[in-house]
This record gives structure tokens, sequence and C-alpha cells, in this order.
């Protein structure tokens, strides 16, 4: 049985297409994402198609830890789901899709338990790392902040998700925007 050459191609397209599916899909391990993102509050603007929520694009800021250093990123992105600010000392997995320039984030799903997305941001990264201070947010040295980072054994990147030995009264204002809010 010979096969029609015009059947051939339009097959093989299709079977190369569910081929190559599994490679343009990014995974949803948080393994697979070594940098740790947070995300202050930012500008968010939602696009609808019959009145469901469709697309959300924005900018805002964020300090990303990589490799032992912490640095200010102020981003743009383009998302299916809505890109929350993190709470408290949240971070976010990440990593990068085109370095310095463009990071792939791991995001929960609200309200379904181990469910990711992912979300592109374009970067912008400083030499400096954001801070917020009595609600507002402000900027310091890489090396400052890495040094509070030490004082309160504070390294997202290997499990330390909370800062430890912070006194009462500099706890709240030491805290990101995001727990303040």
């Amino acid at each position: 049985m010979r096969l029609c050459p015009m059947l051939l191609c339009p097959m093989l397209l299709c079977c190369n297409l569910i081929a190559a599916t599994p490679l343009i899909a990014e995974s949803k391990n948080p393994a697979d994402y070594p940098l740790r993102l947070h995300v202050f509050p930012h500008d968010q603007t939602a696009f609808y198609h019959n009145r469901n929520a469709d697309e959300f694009k924005g900018d805002g800021r964020a300090n990303l830890f990589s490799n032992g250093d912490v640095h200010a990123v102020d981003f743009t992105y383009d998302c299916s789901e809505k890109l929350r600010a993190s709470f408290g000392y949240e971070t976010y997995p990440a990593k990068w899709k085109k370095p310095n320039q463009e990071l792939t984030v791991l995001l929960p799903v609200f309200g379904k338990a181990n469910t990711y997305f992912t979300c592109n941001i374009k970067t912008d990264v400083k030499d400096s790392a954001y801070v917020a201070h009595d609600g507002r947010l402000g900027s310091e040295s890489s090396t400052q902040f890495k040094a509070w980072m030490v004082k309160h054994d504070y390294d997202p990147e290997h499990g330390k998700n909370l800062p430890v030995k912070l006194e009462p009264q500099t706890a709240a204002s030491a805290q990101p925007a995001a727990a303040q809010q």
C-alpha cells in the first residue's frame, strides 16, 4: 500500500508538533528553578474575554536571590494568571530564560494545592537591593542587604524563608511592603 504524498505531509507535521509539545512546556517542578524572587506590590491590569479574566499585564519591582547574592529587579510581565505580590518574606522559584533579561517564574495557582503556572517576566537587574521600611520601598547596596541576611539567618535559596532574631519593634518596620498591607 502506498500513501499519498498529500496525506503524508500533514501527518508528519502533526506528529512533529505532538512530539515537540513537551519541549515547549515549562517544567512545573520547583526543583528546576534555582533562583528565588520576592515580588513587591505592583501595578497590574486584567484583560477579559467573555467576562473571564484572560490575561494580566503589569510592571513592578522585586528582589532576586541568585548564587548567594541579592539584586533589585524592575520588571514587566504578560501572564495568563494573576501575578501576586509575595506575602511576608515569601519568594517564588525562578530561572533565567535569557540571562539578565528574562526570568521564568513558577507561581502557585491560588485555591489549587500543588498546582503551578509559569510566567515570563522581562527584567532590568540593578546593582542594589530593594528594602521596605515603614511601608515605603527604598534601596540599599546588595552588600548591606546581604549583611542583614547573614545577621538574621535568612537565605531563601537554601530553604531559610523566615529571618530569625528580629527585635519586636524592628520586625514590623523591617518586613517587606507586602507583609505590611
